[in-house]
């Protein structure tokens, strides 16, 4: 599953964004500085959320420990309604590895997925209070659609831009928003390694 994804947008240019959508963004921490780069697992990220003064941007942690320690950054999806906590992960791109095409290559490819204008993705998440790391997210999955399918059997949950202030005001049931993505919503390309 995901465990790597790529974030480049200022904070002005996501304010921008979300104005856009008509959801003008509050930064209740102040305005983050961020840097455009890979985010790995345990990496503090942006995350947008709804909050007792509107949508808000912060920074939080991609991953909570789960019961055996290990880091839960991705959770399924399947048949659950996330009544509370819902947040929109910010998104360039994302990446997928597969088994190396060259047999005697050590490491595994890797696949770039982005939306094939160049815009920002919005993945549905959660985000909760993970003891002894203040807040924390993770991404939900789904089962893949047609342009993540060769790669991966499950795929983030890409929200178009059109579903970002249903889920994250929960007007609208994750079952009705949360799925494959049509043909073509995906671009995907060979990453280096």
């Amino acid at each position: 599953m995901c465990n790597l994804y790529s974030q480049t947008r200022s904070a002005d240019e996501i304010a921008r964004l979300f104005r856009d959508e008509g959801m003008p963004l509050v930064m209740p921490d102040g305005i983050p500085n961020l840097a455009p780069r890979n985010i790995a697992i345990t990496d503090s990220a942006p995350i947008v959320r709804a909050g007792a003064r509107g949508v808000e941007l912060v920074v939080r942690r991609w991953s909570w420990p789960g019961p055996g320690g290990k880091p839960v950054y991705n959770f399924r999806s399947d048949n659950r309604e996330f009544g509370s906590g819902r947040c929109l992960i910010l998104a360039d791109g994302f990446y997928e590895f597969t088994a190396p095409s060259d047999p005697k290559a050590k490491r595994k490819d890797r696949w770039r997925f982005s939306a094939p204008d160049g815009g920002l993705l919005g993945i549905a998440g959660l985000v909760r209070d993970a003891p002894g790391h203040g807040e924390a997210f993770t991404m939900l999955t789904c089962p893949p659609g047609e342009d993540v399918a060769p790669y991966h059997s499950r795929q983030v949950a890409v929200l178009p831009a059109a579903s970002w202030r249903p889920w994250l005001d929960g007007s609208a049931s994750a079952q009705n928003l949360i799925g494959p993505l049509p043909p073509g919503s995906l671009t995907v390309q060979a990453a280096e390694r």
